[in-house]
């Protein structure tokens, strides 16, 4: 109890401490805006077109692989410090050391086998690959592309008599 009043009392104070330099800060600075004190400032330089920029996706992309596996890291080291004494909990529990272990090491597989089925559809589908090829589509997509151009070929040449003509005359077009 003790423990969780020393953590309380020192969170209140470092959310108090942060607030009240914001409130003297909003109090005491100066406050005189300035048309020269609000342009944008580009190292000395005159700015050319907006500073707005969209970042190309593929970035935040492999932000996000690298959070969700920067995440499992760290849920991996409580897991291994609470699961490496796996004896005062099996003596704790009534049960053995291995089926502790046992239970630890099929519960983080679970957890890694999760992640794995994700990433690899990340992979197979080239999600990751910073330039796409063809060859990363899937044969399904590429079917269904194909199916649907038959029919649309086949609706064109039943519309329009001259194009069926056209297309058998004069061949593939190049």
């Amino acid at each position: 109890m003790e423990l969780l009043l020393s953590i309380g009392l020192f969170a209140a104070f470092g959310a108090i401490f942060v607030f009240a330099n914001m409130v003297l800060g909003s109090l005491f600075r100066p406050r005189m805006p300035n048309a020269e004190k609000a342009a944008t400032y580009e190292c000395g330089e005159p700015t050319i077109g907006t500073s707005w920029v969209q970042f190309d996706l593929r970035f935040y992309i492999v932000a996000l692989v690298y959070l969700v596996f920067d995440v499992e890291v760290a849920l991996f080291y409580p897991w291994a410090v609470t699961f490496g004494d796996a004896g005062a909990i099996a003596r704790r529990l009534g049960q053995s050391a291995f089926s502790v272990r046992a239970g630890a090491l099929v519960d983080m597989l679970f957890f890694f086998g999760v992640l794995m089925v994700g990433f690899a559809y990340l992979w197979r589908f080239g999600y990751l690959d910073w330039v796409r090829s063809s060859a990363t589509t899937s044969l399904r997509s590429d079917a269904g592309r194909t199916t649907r151009l038959s029919a649309l070929l086949s609706e064109e040449a039943r519309l329009d008599p001259e194009f069926a003509q056209s297309a058998t005359v004069s061949g593939p077009m190049n």
